[in-house]
Formats: structure tokens, sequence, C-alpha cells
């Protein structure tokens, strides 16, 4: 089936961060003809105000591991109607990639990525951005709540103060560890060898925590097996690329594409 057949999307929410933050891409998606969702991540469907009352002891959220994450998403899409184009951010773009590798989406879009195990991410910003989640000599039975210092640093870099703490107030949640930790095992593995749908990975120009380079090698770690594949840098783009002013452009680019494949 090609992409441009399907009517389904469904979009897959990375860490830290609601699943409201796909609000605008859906009803811009849905006025365009399709029929979208994004479901939350288990623990995670409340307001985000209430999810960060809950910090640091949401033991149900700490338990979550990646695996369970995948499959969340995967047993979601199987119950469809039929197979979507699936758009992913962040560690969503890493789950984007893996579903495409399980054969589950008529095609992928993976935006600013995690990558799957086997790309290093050694850039220095990434480390500085994303290290804390990992909670190394802290209990895994408490969530991590990302502080406005570092969501300056890890997503909205480049903004205004006052943009930075209200999207802070609108997208942060708590965050648990034993998922974070997942995306650096073989439960975050690619078949990079294996034919695929089409995939679109994007990357920003001023990302910290997924720096445009490391999005580059995760598209170039792709073999060349007759699949689509393509990649796209954005000018200008932080992590918080889908609340950014320039969202439409972005989406109308992946629309863009979409209808080509």
């Amino acid at each position: 089936m090609k992409a441009n057949n399907t009517k389904t999307v469904v979009f897959v929410t990375g860490a830290f961060v609601s699943h409201n933050g796909w609000d605008q891409w859906k009803t811009y998606f849905e006025d365009q003809g399709y029929t979208t969702y994004a479901p939350a991540w288990p623990h995670k469907d409340a307001p985000a105000a209430e999810l960060r009352d809950r910090q640091p002891n949401d033991t149900a959220l700490a338990g979550l591991t990646f695996k369970e994450l995948v499959d969340h998403y995967a047993d979601f899409i199987k119950a469809l109607p039929e197979k979507p184009i699936i758009i992913g951010h962040s560690l969503g773009g890493l789950i984007t990639q893996i579903l495409i590798n399980r054969d589950l989406g008529v095609a992928g879009i993976a935006i600013h990525p995690v990558p799957p195990q086997g790309v290093i991410p050694y850039e220095f910003s990434f480390l500085k951005a994303g290290y804390k989640v990992f909670g190394l000599f802290t209990s895994l039975k408490k969530t991590y709540l990302m502080s406005l210092a570092d969501w300056q640093y890890a997503f909205t870099n480049g903004m205004t103060l006052e943009e930075q703490m209200k999207t802070w107030e609108e997208n942060v949640i708590p965050e648990s560890k034993t998922v974070a930790r997942g995306g650096i095992t073989s439960a975050a593995k690619v078949d990079f060898k294996k034919a695929h749908a089409p995939l679109l990975i994007t990357s920003g120009e001023f990302d910290n925590i997924i720096p445009a380079s490391l999005n580059l090698r995760n598209f170039k770690a792709y073999k060349n097996n007759g699949s689509v594949l393509d990649y796209k840098e954005f000018p200008g783009r932080n992590h918080f690329v889908l609340g950014q002013p320039t969202w439409k452009e972005d989406a109308d680019y992946i629309l863009d594409w979409i209808s080509k494949h």
C-alpha cells in the first residue's frame, strides 16, 4: 500500500512531554482529510500539571519499560482499520523507526529522532541535555522531571524566557528512567538492512539534545536496499520543533513528502 492512499496518521510522543503537544498537528492534518491519533503513553493520559503533581512518586510510570512502550503503540496500530502513516518526535521518532521496521506503517516520519541501538550519540550537547533522565545513582522507583533550566537547554534554546516558561508549564511531565535506559538496549534495535516502508528522518539546525549530526548518522546507518529513505535538515529548529512558529512549514514538507510516496 502506498502512503498517499492511506488517510490514517498516528503521532508518537517523545519523552519528557505531554501527548497534547501534537494537538495543532492533529487539527492541521485533519483539515487535510486525515484521521489522526496521538495516544498517550501508559500512565500519562492526564493534564501536564496533574502528572507533575505525582512527581516523583508515580510508581506505575516509574516502572514502565521501553519495550512495553513500543508494544503499547504497536498494539494500538494493529487495532486500527487500516495501516497508518506513523509520525514520531524524539524518542517517538525512534519508536517510529522500530514500528516501520516491524512493517506496521505504510510510511514513517521520524522528527529529530533518538537514534536506534548502534548509532552512538557522542555529541556533548546530547550528553549534557539528556544524561539526568538515566537517573544514575538514583532510585528507579522514582520518576524524573526535567527542570526549567534543562528544558531551556534541551528543548527551547533560542526562545524568549517567557516562551520557555510557558511551554514548560504546558508540556513538561515526569519521565520513567527505565524507559530512558531501555532506549540504549536491544529493545531499541533496528535492522538497518531490512527493506522497509518509505521513511523520512528530519533534523534541526539548533537542536541540542538530538543534534543534526546525530540524525544524519542515524540516516546513514540504513543500507541501500531499494527502500525509500530521505533526510531533511531544517534551519533554525530547536528540539521544540513541534511547537515552534515554523511548525506548519515542517508539517507541509511532511505532507508533500507523503503525497509523493
